[in-house]
């Protein structure tokens, strides 16, 4: 056997064994796992799976997903959170306010992404948007504060409507806050307001049973994920009724709801999964800002509308960023 013959076959043989260290070195590194606490699957967690797919990871192949949800009962939050913590996950997702609030009474060590929170600084999550500070970091929407300009619209899509129903969820951290910015509001539009408190899923037929027995021409849903999880039971009780209602995501729309007035969910979780991208690669959240969403979308479903006798006025359709016939 020839010396280069010998030098080849040991070229090769080194080759071949760096190959095997390095595909056994792949297989080793573990896999990143995320976290996500929610209320139950749908659009959040769709948008967010599909967020990460742009970024290049695939649920079950480089990146892991743990999932927990409330199915409406935020009591069980704790114990929820307390679980992703336990698994030590490299990362939290919470969406909505009641969530984030959770993870963070649950940890100061794991980084968590706030998903569409209303005002995390005035609800005690961080310290500022542009240096939050501690271990979160993510994504703000206009949430209550957007309350003033959903029943403005609500009231040009139906001018007669002067008492409307508003379905509010009292455990959520921007509740009362909210519900005086709405109240002042009606005052200057001329509209009476008959709130009804949903804390659980459970008080839905008896919360919809109130609101038949009082004569409101319109309804208008808060923001909540508990009502979002609902959607469906929620718009299906306005179409039976009769009642024009306005709410904050383009979802509700889909689902059959007449008008929705906020930010796009597809967008939030864009950015959310960025953050989660920097953070996988060694960003720490005290340095990265929350971002907001700005850009905000009307939405309205004209076959709705003509199923309630509602005739559109042009200058709101004019308006909107997307009408579904």
């Amino acid at each position: 056997m020839g010396r280069s013959t010998v030098g080849f076959i040991v070229t090769l043989a080194l080759g071949l064994l760096g190959a095997s260290l390095a595909a056994e070195a792949q297989q080793a590194r573990p896999v990143p796992r995320i976290g996500y606490l929610g209320d139950a699957p749908g659009p959040f967690a769709d948008a967010f799976r599909h967020s990460l797919r742009e970024r290049g990871y695939i649920e079950g192949k480089n990146i892991a997903i743990e999932y927990r949800w409330t199915e409406g009962r935020d009591e069980q939050l704790p114990d929820l959170v307390a679980e992703l913590v336990q698994r030590k996950v490299d990362v939290l997702v919470t969406p909505g306010s009641q969530t984030s609030r959770a993870a963070k009474q649950a940890t100061s060590m794991i980084p968590i992404v706030i998903a569409h929170v209303g005002n995390p600084v005035g609800s005690g999550l961080i310290a500022s948007l542009a240096r939050p500070g501690g271990n979160i970091t993510g994504v703000s929407v206009m949430g209550s504060e957007l309350n003033a300009k959903q029943l403005e619209l609500l009231k040009q899509a139906v001018p007669r409507a002067s008492h409307v129903a508003v379905l509010s969820n009292p455990t959520h951290p921007r509740h009362s806050a909210g519900l005086k910015e709405l109240q002042e509001a009606a005052q200057v539009l001329g509209v009476t307001l008959h709130v009804v408190d949903v804390r659980h899923p459970a008080d839905f037929e008896s919360t919809f049973a109130a609101i038949r027995t009082v004569p409101v021409d319109a309804l208008f849903v808060r923001q909540d994920h508990l009502f979002f999880s609902h959607r469906t039971r929620i718009v299906d009780f306005a179409a039976q009724s009769r009642l024009p209602a306005m709410y904050m995501y383009r979802e509700w729309v889909d689902a059959g709801g007449l008008m929705a007035y906020g930010a796009s969910l597809r967008e939030v979780y864009s950015r959310v999964a960025e953050l989660v991208d920097k953070i996988l690669k060694g960003a720490k959240p005290a340095d990265l800002p929350v971002e907001q969403v700005m850009r905000l979308q009307l939405v309205i479903n004209l076959k709705t509308a003509k199923a309630l006798g509602i005739t559109m006025p042009p200058s709101l359709l004019l308006l909107a960023d997307e009408v579904i016939q």
